[in-house]
C-alpha cells in the first residue's frame, strides 16, 4: 500500500511542483513588493511577447491563485496519468498557444494567471475523448463535463475587467487544435493485444493450412499443378523414393 502511494506521487510529481511553484511565486511577491503583474502579457506590446512564458505563473490576488489551483492540479493530474505520452506536448502547446493569441487579439491591459492553461486542458482532455473515441478517453471526457460544464460562461466576454475572458477562449479553441493534432498519439494502456490466431504457437496442426482462403484461384491452380508435376516424377523415377 505504501509502495503504491509512493509511486503515485511519483507519477504527480509535475502538478505537485507546478503548484508550489504557483504558490510560491505569489507569496514572493507579495512578501517582497515585487510588482511581478508587469510580467504578464500586454497584447501587441514586443517588450511584453516573451511574457508569453511567466504570465501563467503570476496571479493578481489569493483568490486569483486559489481559483486556479485546485483544477490546475487536477487535469494536470489526469495528463500526465492517463496521456503520458502526450503530456509535455499538450501542457506546452497549451500554454503557448493561448499566450500567443492573447498577445495577438486580446484588450490592451495586462493579463496573467494560469487560466488559460486550465481552459486549455479541460477543452483538450474533453475533444480527445470525441476525437479518440475509446472507452478511457469517453470517461475522461465525461468525467470533465460534469466537472466543469459551468467553465463555458467564462469564455464570453463580460462586464468585469479584471477577468481575462479572452486567455479563457483563446485556451478553449488551442486545447481543440491540440487535441485533434495529437489524437492519433497511443497511449501505452490504448494498445491493442493481437488477436488469438496471431500468438498462437506455429505446432499446432489444421485440417486446411492457415492461408487456404487468402490464395488466389490462380496460385491454387499453380500449386496443384507444381504438387502434380512432383507427384509424377517420383512415379517415373521410382528409384529415387
Amino acid at each position: 500500500m505504501r509502495r503504491d502511494i509512493s509511486e503515485f506521487i511519483y507519477q504527480i510529481r509535475f502538478p505537485l511542483l507546478l503548484l508550489l511553484t504557483l504558490w510560491v511565486i505569489r507569496v514572493a511577491d507579495v512578501a517582497f513588493g515585487l510588482g511581478l503583474t508587469l510580467y504578464g502579457i500586454y497584447p501587441r506590446d514586443t517588450s511584453s511577447f516573451l511574457h508569453i512564458f511567466t504570465a501563467p505563473f503570476i496571479h493578481a490576488s489569493w483568490g486569483h491563485l486559489a481559483s486556479n489551483s485546485i483544477p490546475m492540479l487536477v487535469l494536470t493530474t489526469i495528463l500526465v496519468i492517463f496521456y503520458r505520452k502526450v503530456a509535455f506536448h499538450a501542457f506546452f502547446s497549451v500554454m503557448v498557444g493561448s499566450g500567443l493569441l492573447v498577445w495577438l487579439f486580446a484588450r490592451p491591459s495586462y493579463h496573467v494567471g494560469a487560466s488559460g492553461i486550465v481552459y486549455g486542458l479541460i477543452s483538450f482532455i474533453f475533444w480527445t475523448g470525441v476525437f479518440k473515441k475509446n472507452k478511457k478517453s469517453i470517461i475522461l471526457s465525461a468525467i470533465i463535463l460534469i466537472l466543469y460544464s459551468g467553465s463555458v460562461e467564462g469564455i464570453f466576454p463580460n462586464v468585469q475587467p479584471n477577468i481575462s475572458w479572452e486567455s479563457h477562449l483563446f485556451g478553449a479553441l488551442v486545447g481543440i487544435v491540440v487535441a485533434f493534432v495529437l489524437k492519433n498519439v497511443v497511449e501505452l494502456d490504448e494498445e491493442k493485444a493481437d488477436p488469438e490466431w496471431v500468438t498462437e504457437t506455429q505446432d499446432r496442426h489444421y485440417f486446411l493450412p492457415r492461408d487456404a482462403f487468402e490464395k488466389t484461384r490462380l496460385q491454387r491452380y499453380y500449386e496443384f499443378m507444381e504438387q502434380e508435376r512432383i507427384r509424377q516424377q517420383l512415379m517415373n523415377n521410382p528409384d529415387n523414393q
